[in-house]
């Protein structure tokens, strides 16, 4: 463990103290399965110079980092870490995990029986540092995220597509591609809507509210204004209607 070879080595006390409150964190996020926290926790661990300065101790968690990245569901946070983590030169020394990441990170179709064919191996033999490795759970959310990553992808370069096709990219049948869809849709993972008498789904963009509030601003003055043209020339016939009875 990190933590008892930081407890014998010359680095200070409150910097042992420190390691030691994120294993505390590590064991009450890995309760709630809470991956994105687990992957915070690991990421302080893997800053403390001491760590950084040993390859022994920052490869095996620089490869948790990376795991629980991909493990953990698409938000702006896992997003930005994501990203930073690609940045890092030590990344290169475990080149699997940095074309795992790349994976993750382009937009494109992931196949899932290829990608676990080739982690298979690195994901049973991941070890916890507070002992057991990466379960059943895991790897079942593994699939998961791989496949709401799939319908991202789908929902980039296409504004409507068959069900019957969604379900042919993903490899899984209609009734789970469908329950996939609805399962991002209700957690706003993206804008989508199902036509399902013909089978047609429909993405779009999600709207910022300010976008939306801008644009019935920008609406309401168009419509102001054609009032105030319109006003104009009802006066402006009115006058002249007024003259031509005069002479």
């Amino acid at each position: 463990m990190v933590y008892e070879k930081l407890k014998t080595s010359s680095m200070s006390n409150l910097i042992v103290c420190r390691c030691l409150k994120l294993m505390l964190f590590l064991v009450y996020y890995s309760h709630n399965n809470d991956y994105l926290e687990i992957c915070r926790c690991y990421k302080a661990i893997y800053e403390i110079p001491s760590v950084k300065e040993d390859p022994a101790q920052w490869i095996p968690i620089l490869r948790k980092i990376c795991w629980y990245l991909v493990l953990s569901p698409y938000d702006p946070m896992q997003s930005s870490l994501l990203n930073s983590t690609l940045e890092d030169k030590n990344l290169s020394e475990i080149p699997n995990f940095r074309l795992l990441l790349k994976q993750v990170v382009t937009m494109e179709v992931i196949q899932w029986t290829t990608l676990w064919n080739k982690f298979n191996d690195e994901f049973e033999n991941e070890k916890n540092m507070l002992g057991g490795s990466l379960g059943d759970k895991a790897a079942e959310d593994l699939k998961q995220r791989i496949i709401e990553h799939n319908i991202l992808v789908v929902s980039k370069y296409y504004s409507r597509v068959t069900l019957k096709r969604l379900a042919e990219l993903l490899c899984l049948s209609i009734q789970e591609a469908e329950k996939h869809l609805s399962e991002m849709v209700v957690s706003k993972a993206l804008v989508a809507k199902i036509d399902r008498p013909i089978g047609i789904i429909c993405f779009r963009t999600a709207k910022d509210s300010n976008n939306v509030l801008n644009s019935w601003a920008t609406n309401l003055e168009k419509l102001l204004d054609l009032v105030e043209k319109s006003c104009h020339q009802i006066h402006k016939e009115t006058m002249v209607h007024k003259a031509a009875l005069k002479v």
